[in-house]
């Protein structure tokens, strides 16, 4: 079965992208093994400590080396996507062996689905930055279908994200597409 490591850009504990990505993992329910990556611990990127790596980046590293795909469930901060996800990012881009930038990195030819819950712009500004850092650093962003939900008044009050059939029906095409990608 392929192993598929989802990413919530989010560190909120119940935040809307982390409910957004426990939908997905039901639409690959008994067609992929998903994890999830912990990024609450990964240090800002500093050459300074660089190598050896700190534990919590070879963790993150080893997971993703493991994994075939990467879905990267994302909110929308100023048009953009969050610093705890950028940075994740940018140590996972970085070469594992000081000085080798021959055999790429972690991320080099990883298949990654995006998707994010936020406002009125259903995290497309974000979901578009992403794409382009993701092409960057070598991998192979899925730019359509990526899934973009909408949050309004009443999600914020509730802190509940609810998912339309439409909602459920684009997160399986996206599944498959990602499921697509690694035949």
């Amino acid at each position: 079965m392929k192993k598929i490591l989802f990413i919530v850009g989010s560190l909120r504990k119940n935040s809307f992208n982390r409910q957004l990505s426990a939908a997905a993992k039901e639409a690959l329910a008994g067609k992929a093994e998903v994890t999830y990556l912990d990024i609450t611990q990964v240090p800002f990127v500093n050459q300074d400590i660089e190598f050896p790596a700190p534990e919590a980046v070879t963790a993150i590293r080893e997971a993703v080396g493991a994994a075939d795909a990467l879905w990267i469930f994302t909110p929308e901060y100023n048009f953009s996507y969050p610093a705890p996800l950028k940075n994740t990012l940018d140590w996972l881009s970085r070469p594992v062996v000081a000085g080798d930038y021959e055999h790429g990195t972690v991320l080099t030819g990883k298949p990654v689905a995006i998707s994010g819950a936020a406002g009125k712009s259903a995290a497309g500004g974000a979901r578009k930055k992403l794409t382009e850092l993701l092409k960057m650093i070598g991998t192979e962003p899925i730019e359509d279908p990526q899934v973009g939900i909408v949050l309004d008044g009443p999600a914020f009050m509730s802190d509940k994200l609810t998912l339309t059939d439409e909602n459920k029906a684009a997160l399986a095409a996206e599944a498959e597409a990602l499921l697509a990608k690694l035949d």
